[in-house]
């Protein structure tokens, strides 16, 4: 067996109500957690969107490569190219282009309740674009050539946390995912061994703000967990 060098273990020791309480708590935090489509131009301070990426960068990882960047966009001029590209990526996909959809119609159908369409204002409206990029290689020292490993389950784990932690700040969040996206790489710098993964919006509801019926039917407890 291998003999690294290790800290103690330190986690606070709750009692058994205060850990239920705790988790319970959380959880209706959580389930108030809504994806927005209509974001006002309200500024968000930094020091949240730091505070959440950090959050992030907590999650666990294969070999603690922390395989993940996260690319902050707030220049109205790079909103506006990634604004443009995803859109024409998106006129594409729901055919509003002109030509066949890329999405089949079962897709199409799936989404018709939620009412999203090939216009996504908000990716110039709010006031923060938080790109996400998985990183293939590169390791802790982000060479480009050290292998990474269960890439897609770690950066997976990280978004969770980054959406958590926003939400915990009162901060709306969308995750938008144009396919192909790698006009994202070029508009913000990346190297290419990173994939971009999605964008996370984030900044405050606008006003009038709605949210689509449908997106509130959750599975409930006894559907999505067994009990073995």
């Amino acid at each position: 067996m291998n003999d690294p060098d290790t800290l103690p273990y330190s986690l606070p020791r709750l009692t058994d109500d205060e850990a239920v309480a705790r988790a319970r708590g959380f959880a209706e935090r959580m389930a108030q957690r809504r994806t927005c489509r209509w974001f006002s131009d309200e500024p968000v301070p930094r020091g949240v969107i730091e505070a959440a990426i950090a959050a992030a960068g907590s999650a666990p990882s294969g070999a603690n490569h922390q395989p993940w960047h996260f690319a902050v966009v707030a220049s109205p001029e790079r909103k506006r190219a990634i604004g443009e590209a995803a859109e024409a990526e998106e006129r594409r996909f729901y055919g509003a282009d002109g030509g066949d959809p890329k999405a089949g119609a079962e897709w199409l159908a799936a989404l018709k309740d939620l009412g999203t369409d090939a216009d996504k204002p908000f990716l110039e409206t709010a006031p923060w674009l938080i790109v996400v990029f998985a990183q293939r290689k590169g390791g802790i020292a982000e060479d480009g050539q050290t292998q990474n490993y269960y890439v897609n389950e770690s950066v997976g784990i990280a978004c969770g946390l980054l959406l958590a932690a926003l939400h915990e700040a009162g901060v709306a969040t969308l995750t938008h995912t144009p396919s192909p996206m790698g006009f994202l790489r070029t508009v913000c710098g990346r190297p290419a061994w990173e994939k971009p993964v999605m964008i996370v919006v984030a900044g405050r509801p606008a006003a009038d703000a709605t949210v689509p019926a449908h997106a509130l039917i959750k599975k409930p407890l006894e559907q999505i967990a067994s009990w073995l």
